[in-house]
């Protein structure tokens, strides 16, 4: 175990001073590691390797603060860590903001009365507010299905999942969204207006 750490000792010292090979060995070493943490994180296969490999080149280029003598793996696994953090939190960024863009949008694209797009807006609220208590990856086939309006199989290839487990989330998402609004929801018919008929 010494001899190990003191070898991982020396390659990163050499990788420190630019011994791209040195590093390699590092890399090797431990992408299957980075590659459990980021999949942990994301919980998607290829969102997970571009985090790992993104962290692999991050905690490259930041070797020159790395403290001589410290322990590597949980140094880089750290940075690892922070990419796939900072991935998930963008992605949610982007369908939280395509859903609200989404539902502003239909709220509005009807002729109404004040009085009527003042309630459809605040329908529409209150179920942004219940799809962002689902969990991230029900909360994504939501966004895909019935804001954005794609099928399951375009769902399945913009998030990167088969076809089956669009379905399975989908079903867990509308179970929780039934209990969270306390109203029936279909299967078909799209979400806000499904929101606006459990009202009407």
């Amino acid at each position: 175990m010494e001899d190990r750490l003191l070898e991982e000792s020396t390659l990163v010292e050499r990788a420190r001073a630019g011994d791209a090979a040195a590093y390699d060995v590092l890399v090797a070493r431990y992408q299957d590691l980075a590659l459990r943490v980021a999949y942990l994180i994301l919980g998607g296969a290829a969102e997970a390797e571009d985090a790992a490999q993104e962290g692999f080149v991050k905690a490259y280029f930041a070797l020159g603060r790395f403290r001589a003598g410290a322990p590597f793996r949980p140094w880089l696994l750290q940075i690892v860590a922070n990419e796939a953090r900072n991935r998930r939190k963008a992605a949610w960024r982007r369908a939280n903001l395509t859903m609200r863009a989404v539902a502003e949008h239909r709220a509005g694209d009807t002729a109404l009365s004040p009085e009527s797009a003042a309630l459809a807006q605040e329908r529409a609220n209150e179920l942004l507010a219940a799809v962002n208590t689902l969990r991230e990856e029900e909360r994504l086939v939501v966004a895909c299905r019935y804001f954005l309006g794609l099928t399951e199989a375009e769902t399945a290839e913009t998030l990167n999942v088969p076809k089956g487990t669009v379905k399975s989330r989908l079903s867990r998402a509308l179970g929780r969204l039934r209990v969270t609004l306390d109203a029936p929801v279909p299967a078909e018919a799209p979400a806000i207006d499904r929101k606006r008929a459990a009202h009407d």
